[in-house]
């Protein structure tokens, strides 16, 4: 399956909507947020792998600092996994599932990538910060893990 990838979208332009579905099957859409939360839009490559998890509880343990913002984390990963991956690390937020890739098309995270000298594709770990007004405030490419929650929650406290 050949995937045409899209350039990561720009700070201050508007938000590339969607609607997608969350780890319980409801759907969720980017626009029904505005005009009443911030979203920190995260993109992971995988459920259950330690990077992922690492960011995942990071979120998780400074939920209660994430005033007037919804979280999302999104993969490629099935609603089930993302069940799985919820009720093991006890996560409060939802993940959406991105299985057909429309999503990370959109975003522009889904670019080849290398591992142990293989060439494969797969999501390049990235996050979004979008205003109540749906405009790209902040857009983090190729995210370190380590203090990335510390730098995303600074963002926020300058909306």
């Amino acid at each position: 399956m050949t995937q045409k990838t899209t350039q990561i979208p720009e700070e201050g332009a508007k938000a590339p909507d969607f609607s997608a579905i969350d780890q319980d099957g409801n759907k969720v859409k980017l626009s029904s947020f505005r005009g009443k939360k911030n979203v920190v839009l995260y993109f992971y490559p995988k459920d259950m792998t330690p990077g992922c998890t690492t960011e995942a509880c990071d979120f998780r343990d400074t939920f209660k600092k994430f005033k007037d913002t919804e979280i999302l984390g999104v993969s490629v990963d099935s609603p089930e996994r993302h069940q799985k991956f919820i009720g093991k690390y006890d996560l409060p937020f939802t993940l959406i599932s991105d299985e057909d890739h429309k999503v990370v098309n959109k975003y522009g995270v889904w670019q080849e990538k290398k591992l142990y000298g293989k060439t494969f594709m797969g999501i390049v770990r990235s996050t979004f910060i979008i205003d109540k007004k749906g405009v790209l405030q902040k857009v983090f490419p190729k995210v370190k893990v380590k203090g990335h929650v510390d730098e995303v929650l600074a963002v926020l406290k300058e909306l």
